[in-house]
């Protein structure tokens, strides 16, 4: 008989369905009309019912399989009892039939720490700028990303009504990553990819050193690592405090899987262990090929600036 799956390749299985779910809640939010926002820090920090609906669809759903799993969640939720109808049970059996990198191979459910940004791009959702959205699950083992599932709900949406709306993107490290076409952005180009709603002098001053042919400027972390590896942008760099946890620990692992690399912007790598700080204070400079070049560039004045 076949050896069962791996606990990795079941829990990444698991958050693929998990992940689809949590887009038809996105859509569904969004074509019933009421946003239900609520500012949390401030007009730049908002949350709506789709925020909170795929956060309690996710977390419930997983914690239901994987009881001793460690999940952190961005919205701070009332633990109440999650209506049956949020619950996703299903599983990808095409993640579950491939093997599980080796290395992986021990884990135990209760050393895995699960990220979950329930909806990345939150601004740009409520401004319709819909293929900004992601949805992100992360899956950390040891303080490092290792394995991530991004869903575009609204992938495609400009594609005209006969096209299939949302994708899901998934990777695992030492297995690579599927779901997307691997693309590099042409030889000799820079074209950096920032925030759109966060900016400020340091930002900017820090871009300017870089002396890019090209600045694109959009919302969410997961769509700005899906510009690195879809080849339209060549380094994500963000010189601010303000990217959390689970901003990165999805797309991480994505990029890595991938051989790309992503760090604060003083090149330490972010830690994912359940005690860890949220914020990711020292900003982010992530690339799929030529890490060094952008890295080398950083100025020192912005280093100095960012604490981590």
């Amino acid at each position: 008989s076949m050896a069962s799956p791996a606990l990795l390749m079941r829990v990444v299985a698991s958050a693929y369905s998990v992940a689809e779910k949590a887009a038809t809640i996105v859509r569904n939010v969004m074509s019933a009309g009421d946003l239900g926002i609520v500012e949390k820090a401030g007009p730049n920090d908002l949350q709506t019912k789709a925020d909170r609906l795929v956060q309690m669809s996710i977390c419930a759903s997983l914690a239901r399989k994987f009881p001793k799993m460690t999940i952190i969640g961005e919205e701070e939720l009332p633990t109440d009892d999650v209506t049956e109808d949020l619950i996703e049970d299903g599983h990808c059996e095409e993640i579950l039939k491939k093997p599980c990198p080796a290395q992986y191979t021990g884990i135990k459910e209760e050393e895995l720490v699960i990220w979950v940004d329930p909806l990345d791009g939150t601004k740009e959702y409520t401004e319709g700028l819909l293929d900004h959205v992601t949805v992100l699950i992360g899956i950390a083992y040891g303080g490092k990303a290792i394995a991530g599932v991004i869903n575009q709900p609204y992938y495609n949406y400009e594609a005209g009504a006969n096209a299939v709306l949302g994708r899901t993107i998934w990777g695992v490290l030492g297995m690579g990553a599927f779901g997307f076409q691997l693309t590099e952005v042409p030889a000799g180009k820079h074209i950096v990819v920032t925030t759109r709603s966060h900016s400020s002098a340091l930002v900017n001053e820090c871009i300017s050193a870089l002396n890019p042919d090209t600045v694109i400027r959009v919302g969410g972390a997961g769509n700005k690592i899906i510009q690195l590896i879809e080849g339209k942008a060549s380094a994500y760099v963000f010189a601010s405090p303000g990217c959390k946890k689970w901003d990165t620990c999805a797309p991480e692992a994505i990029l890595h899987a991938v051989g790309g690399k992503i760090t604060d912007i003083r090149g330490n790598p972010f830690q994912y262990n359940k005690e860890v700080k949220h914020m990711n204070s020292a900003g982010v400079l992530a690339t799929l090929r030529n890490y060094d070049y952008y890295a080398s560039r950083i100025p020192n004045t912005v280093k100095e600036s960012l604490v981590p």
